[in-house]
């Protein structure tokens, strides 16, 4: 009997399983080879909030990273790509290698850079899912860690603005979602009728950008322009995950864009009334250390205390 398989990742919202495209990646892909996955929804923890999901545990090993996980579930015969030539191998390499350079720091800003986006939508959603006082600080760390891997990877000469590096990466975005629509062309998948590891990327990669409800919504506006890539998110979610998702009605997703607004209204409080505090404590006078009084001793009192010292 093979060893049980537990996957640790970010929750679900918006009709997906979950919001955090690495977690779908992997999701999809052991859909796609059939690895029964147990999901652990990690949203309450130090390490889940640290971004260092999804993870993949079993009696023996513990793999985080996309790649690496979806290497060791092949080495464990869950083969999404049995049936690709040696040419579709690599074009699947150079399109990963694509969606990493080009996709990916665009979706990054849009979740965690953006501001409106980040303190609508990004920063209640997570901070919901990581107990107090975390919940204040880890948000913001995340959105620090996605601006440096944006500027660590577009910020090179002769990007070093910010707003320079915003306009490039959305504009390679664009390309890159351009190129994918043109080779998915009228297929459902992108080797044909049968998923692989290139659509497990691409799927984790656009399903969030397309489905998560930002008042921001550059590239998702371009890529709703794109039916094939729609309908092939959509196909996704209907075949492999609606059992597990169960839909939710217009009524009960207006219920849960109310209970966001109010959380959202909630944690920016929070943050404005420890932001406050910080800048009390600032600003208060700061009083030297006081200096204990020295009391002295009579003559008779050292005497005594020298006795007292000296005697078994």
């Amino acid at each position: 009997m093979a060893a049980p398989l537990e996957l640790s990742c970010w929750g679900g919202g918006w009709g997906l399983p979950s919001v955090h495209s690495e977690s779908l990646v992997v999701m999809a892909y052991a859909k796609f080879s059939g690895a029964p996955l147990k999901v652990n929804v990690i949203d309450n923890t130090w390490r889940g909030s640290r971004g260092d999901v999804p993870i993949l545990t079993t009696k023996d090993n513990i793999v985080s990273q996309p790649a690496k996980i979806l290497n060791f579930l092949r080495k464990q015969k869950y083969n999404a790509d049995y049936e690709l030539s040696a040419r579709q191998g690599a074009d699947t390499l150079a399109y990963i290698a694509l969606l990493e350079e080009k996709l990916l720091p665009a979706v990054l800003h849009t979740f965690w850079v953006e501001n409106d986006n980040y303190f609508t939508v990004t920063k209640p959603w997570f901070a919901s899912r990581i107990p107090f006082p975390l919940s204040l600080i880890l948000p913001g760390r995340m959105s620090k860690g996605a601006l440096n891997r944006i500027l660590l990877t577009r910020g090179e000469p002769p990007l070093y603005h910010l707003r320079e590096v915003e306009a490039q990466i959305y504009r390679d975005a664009k390309e890159c979602l351009n190129l994918l629509s043109h080779r998915l062309g009228t297929s459902q998948f992108f080797f044909g009728d049968m998923p692989s590891t290139l659509d497990a990327y691409v799927f984790g990669f656009l399903a969030p950008l397309y489905k998560v409800r930002f008042p921001k919504v550059q590239l998702q506006e371009h890529l709703k322009q794109l039916s094939n890539l729609c309908r092939f998110c959509d196909d996704i979610l209907n075949s492999y995950f609606r059992h597990s998702l169960g839909g939710i009605s217009p009524a009960g997703q207006e219920t849960v864009d109310a209970n966001l607004q109010k959380l959202t209204q909630l944690v920016n409080k929070e943050s404005n009334l420890i932001e406050k505090m910080d800048d009390n404590l600032r600003q208060s006078p700061q009083l030297p250390p006081r200096k204990l009084p020295t009391l002295k001793l009579t003559p008779a009192e050292e005497e005594s205390n020298s006795l007292q010292r000296l005697s078994p």
